[in-house]
């Protein structure tokens, strides 16, 4: 049986040092999660480690929006896959696609020969890919351990019927691990365990902190107009302590 997996998707020292005090069992570090996320510094994932074990599997994305890479910027990633092999990252979270949609085999297999000895999830790539079952198929063949997925819609309650038709796959064929994310809450948590057998889970439990800053120059934006630069995001911890709640329990009641 999977082992019962609540991940963090965090993108500051403060939010993984929360995520980690709560409960987590791992993070999916990163940077800008305004913005779905982008690779981090290197010194971030140092400082963390410098004050936390807990195992982290690093984002690698070069840029915001689709999976179709450039060379340059697929010999960035292999790169960054590198630099945070040899700096101890338990694993990396990757995806390329064709212009077709489906996964970029020599781009990934690359990918995952950089990667040497860590573990490897697939990202939400798979949610906009083309066929599913080929690419989770794919997947497999690559020897990917998870794929992250809220089952090809906005959110993973409103594609749970795909991820129990890719959970009974998983069950016939076996195959790379299924972590439900996108608009996971406890309560969503809740109803996945009631309803599937999914048993990774992957959430930023994210809320609008204010800025210290007592001097605000208002009307000059740094970045997305409508995102208050005087409010920044933190992991709030009591959520993730609810999500490692739940699934302790569940875990009790079906060992």
């Amino acid at each position: 049986m999977d082992n019962y997996i609540l991940e963090c998707c965090v993108d500051s020292a403060e939010s993984a040092l929360t995520a980690a005090e709560k409960g987590a069992d791992r993070l999916e570090l990163c940077a800008g999660l305004i913005i779905g996320g982008i690779t981090p510094g290197i010194a971030l994932f140092e400082q963390i480690r410098r004050y936390s074990s807990i195992p982290i599997r690093v984002l690698l994305r070069p840029r915001f929006g689709d999976f179709l890479y450039t060379e340059h910027e697929f010999e960035i990633l292999k790169r960054e896959a590198e630099l945070f092999r040899k700096a101890g990252a338990q694993g990396i979270v990757i995806g390329c696609l064709t212009k077709e949609g489906s996964l970029h085999i020599p781009q990934m297999k690359a990918l995952m020969e950089a990667a040497g000895d860590m573990k490897v999830t697939l990202h939400r790539a798979f949610d906009v890919c083309a066929n599913p079952f080929e690419t989770y198929e794919q997947a497999r063949e690559l020897g990917i351990d998870t794929i992250l997925t809220s089952g090809q819609e906005e959110t993973c309650l409103k594609g749970i019927e795909l991820l129990k038709k890719l959970g009974k796959y998983r069950k016939e064929k076996g195959g790379p691990k299924l972590m439900a994310g996108a608009g996971i809450t406890p309560e969503v948590i809740r109803q996945f365990l009631i309803q599937t057998d999914i048993t990774c889970y992957h959430m930023s439990a994210k809320k609008l902190a204010d800025s210290g800053m007592c001097y605000r120059k208002e009307g000059v934006p740094m970045g997305i107009p409508a995102m208050s630069e005087y409010s920044i995001f933190r992991t709030d911890g009591e959520t993730v302590a609810k999500a490692k709640k739940i699934l302790s329990e569940w875990r009790g009641l079906n060992n």
